[in-house]
């Protein structure tokens, strides 16, 4: 066997990729990127202040809320190789930022509740955060046939 041939058996055993796995790479990418810079914006004093002076790019953050999005980016990174986990980081894409809408939307004018320091901007980013997880929760599975049987991917 050839190492051309070896490395096309490779990447027949490999099972291609999905749009939403895809989807998740990029979504984390993003994510851990606006953690990485937030921490440019708000340094790390005053982990849960709430100053709408301190944004970027329109979206009020303080450490904490940098944490977060760390941790969501983070997430996409390690989960999107795989159909099964893309869409479980979908999922907790479409909950996590589903809930934090909500909650955005009753702590936004509450300074002492307002822990992450949400302002309208983020409550309208976390809706598309949300839908965003939808759509590689629920994008459609690759079909597959191989040898006369169809699998789904």
């Amino acid at each position: 066997m050839t190492a051309a041939s070896a490395a096309g058996a490779a990447r027949a055993a490999r099972p291609a990729r999905g749009v939403h796995q895809y989807l998740a790479l990029v979504i984390g990418v993003v994510y851990l990127l606006v953690g990485a810079v937030g921490f440019a914006v708000t340094g790390f004093d005053d982990w849960t202040v709430h100053d709408h002076s301190q944004t970027l790019l329109g979206f009020a953050i303080n450490p904490l809320h940098n944490v977060v999005h760390l941790v969501i980016g983070l997430l996409g990174v390690l989960l999107w190789s795989r159909s099964a986990s893309a869409r479980t980081y979908g999922w907790v894409l479409a909950v996590g930022y589903g809930a934090a809408f909500v909650y955005g939307l009753i702590v936004v004018n509450d300074p002492e509740a307002n822990v992450l320091n949400i302002n309208g901007a983020d409550n309208v980013l976390h809706v598309v955060s949300a839908v965003a997880g939808l759509v590689v929760a629920l994008w459609p599975a690759r079909r597959a046939a191989t040898a006369g049987t169809t699998t789904v991917a």
